[in-house]
């Protein structure tokens, strides 16, 4: 019965781990998230890249999150191999120097976080503010299930069952290590598997020797986990995270198998305790990161050897059909549906392409490149003739109401968009071709507020495409509040931009109508993206009685 008890408070300890280190990164990345492609594919040294991924690993409070991101940027071009691995590198000597701090015994923070952070989450309507009271209330239960798994252990430490298999790893440390890689594969987080390797030694419900081998392990299966979650993207993303397999998983086994025999031939003495286990953890990490970061550059010809690009003999994929619509579906509504919001899709990438560089035509924008973003917005148009012949050619006797309400909105949507697109096309690179004429420049507050703008409305593009896949209610609502921050964003930047104008500031003078009209395209830019959240919000009882669901209730009873 002990050994039941055990393994259930062990599961609930562990489950609750995982969630608390979810809980602080989605936090960080629902606050900061839209600046981390600014700052990862910014061109920098090998030296500079290892601190920004030392940085990022701990804000994420994970190094596969930033593995993921890098190989992300990788397949898209902004981030290239060498730059992208000393990223990854760095981001696991991050994730290392979050295990100490996580380590110690702060008990005594976890009233005073959850207090804080229950007040900023529950209280306050700020989006930072409460995103902050998720970090710190994350940050609490993270203490809390470490102090639950410490107890977990107490019922059976004194049992012959813990010490059995203690010493049974601690003789078996290729066992050991493999079971570390499994802990962190697993549990989807090497913080969280070395968190729990590192307070068994501590409490000592497991040896010295066996936690090292686990850790070891564990650092194995946290590189062996991006390989895993990029496998469906391309061979340009891939060849990041295989590469720092390869060297964490050889560093990993050399590195197990020297100080296993240092340990039993009395080289290293008798270390003890979870501090020494940290300390190890973070050498191999730090070793690794000074081992392999000036041979970054000459491994991308190695990877890209073993993960060839697809070579021109070989059959080409198929491209991506223009359309995803098809009229022969149009009777079907398990069939139409889905492809309008396939196509809807497409819309919204054909969007993000037009307005992800808008901003930087201000800047560096030629006439080319302005007239490139622009006739994209022919393709959009395009969407929008296609979704509305589509809706239009519905046989109303073979549709269920709601099913017919559903294609309506999801054309409401389509026409938010296209309007959308109109923004950019129209307003934001006419002003951006002003800009370039006048050879005026913005000031550096000012710029820096545009920016912030722009990667929060990125940002909810993403959102806003994950909401129309999924329909997803607290997706929805998050969006829609995103819409709220915007403003609030756009009046923020307003009153500033005066305040310099009181100042004197010449470049505020020079720009000042560009850069109001700019804030004013970017906010209505946003609200067009945010109306994907209407529909979902509507169904779900969630508008409040204003003009906009009195809109949409009209529109469902002329329906």
């Amino acid at each position: 019965m002990a050994i039941v008890t055990f393994l259930i408070s062990l599961t609930g300890a562990t489950m609750l781990l995982l969630f608390a280190v979810r809980m602080v990164r989605t936090g960080i990345e629902r606050s900061y998230g839209a600046s981390f492609q600014r700052v990862m594919t910014r061109q920098r040294s090998y030296l500079q890249a290892s601190l920004v991924g030392l940085t990022m690993a701990v804000v994420l409070q994970s190094s596969a999150a930033v593995a993921l991101l890098t190989s992300g940027f990788a397949a898209s071009g902004m981030l290239s191999f060498p730059v992208g691995l000393a990223i990854v590198l760095g981001g696991d000597l991050g994730s290392a120097l979050i295990i100490q701090v996580l380590s110690f015994q702060l008990d005594w923070l976890v009233p005073m976080l959850l207090a804080i952070g229950g007040y900023l989450f529950v209280k306050t309507e700020a989006k930072k503010a409460r995103q902050l009271g998720r970090i710190l209330m994350g940050v609490a239960f993270i203490l809390i299930s470490l102090r639950f798994l410490r107890e977990a252990m107490d019922p059976i430490r004194d049992s012959a069952f813990l010490p059995a298999v203690a010493d049974y790893l601690a003789r078996d440390y290729i066992t050991a290590f493999l079971v570390g890689g499994a802990l962190a594969f697993v549990m989807h987080s090497s913080v969280a598997a070395i968190l729990m390797c590192v307070t068994l030694v501590q409490i000592g419900a497991i040896p010295f020797a066996a936690g090292m081998s686990l850790v070891f392990g564990a650092n194995f299966g946290s590189a062996f986990l991006p390989v895993w979650l990029t496998r469906g993207m391309p061979v340009t993303a891939r060849r990041i995270p295989y590469a720092n397999l390869a060297l964490r998983g050889s560093w990993a086994l050399a590195t197990l198998f020297a100080a296993n025999l240092a340990l039993r031939t009395g080289l290293l003495g008798d270390p003890q305790g979870g501090q020494m286990l940290v300390n190890v953890h973070i050498a191999f990490n730090l070793s690794l990161l000074i081992l392999a970061l000036p041979f970054c550059g000459h491994l991308e010809a190695l990877c890209e050897r073993f993960l060839p690009d697809q070579s021109k003999d070989q059959k080409p994929r198929p491209a991506r059909p223009v359309s995803a619509l098809d009229m022969e579906t149009v009777a079907n509504p398990s069939q139409a549906l889905p492809s309008l919001k396939r196509e809807l899709l497409r819309m919204s990438d054909l969007l993000e392409t037009m307005f992800r560089p808008a901003l930087e035509l201000y800047r560096s924008g030629s006439k080319e490149q302005i007239q490139s973003v622009q006739a994209i917005d022919e393709d959009v148009n395009q969407c929008l003739s296609g979704i509305r012949a589509f809706v239009a050619a519905i046989p109303p006797d073979l549709y269920e109401k709601q099913d017919a309400k559903t294609a309506r909105d999801l054309m409401e949507i389509a026409i938010r968009l296209e309007t959308a697109g109109d923004v950019v096309a129209k307003r934001l690179t006419v002003l951006a071709s002003e800009m370039r004429a006048k050879g005026s420049s913005f000031s550096q507050e000012g710029w820096s507020e545009l920016v912030q703008m722009h990667e929060g409305i990125l940002a909810n593009m993403k959102l806003a495409s994950n909401v129309l896949i999924s329909d997803d209610l607290e997706s929805a609502r998050l969006l829609s509040l995103e819409k709220t921050e915007i403003k609030r964003v756009e009046r923020d930047s307003r009153k500033r931009h005066l305040r310099r104008l009181q100042r004197g500031t010449r470049e505020s003078f020079e720009t000042s109508d560009i850069h109001l009209e700019t804030l004013r395209a970017f906010r209505e830019f946003n609200s067009h993206i945010a109306s994907v959240a209407y529909p979902v919000l509507y169904r779900n009882g969630q508008l409040l009685e204003t003009r906009l669901i009195k809109e949409i209730a009209d529109e469902a009873q002329g329906s």
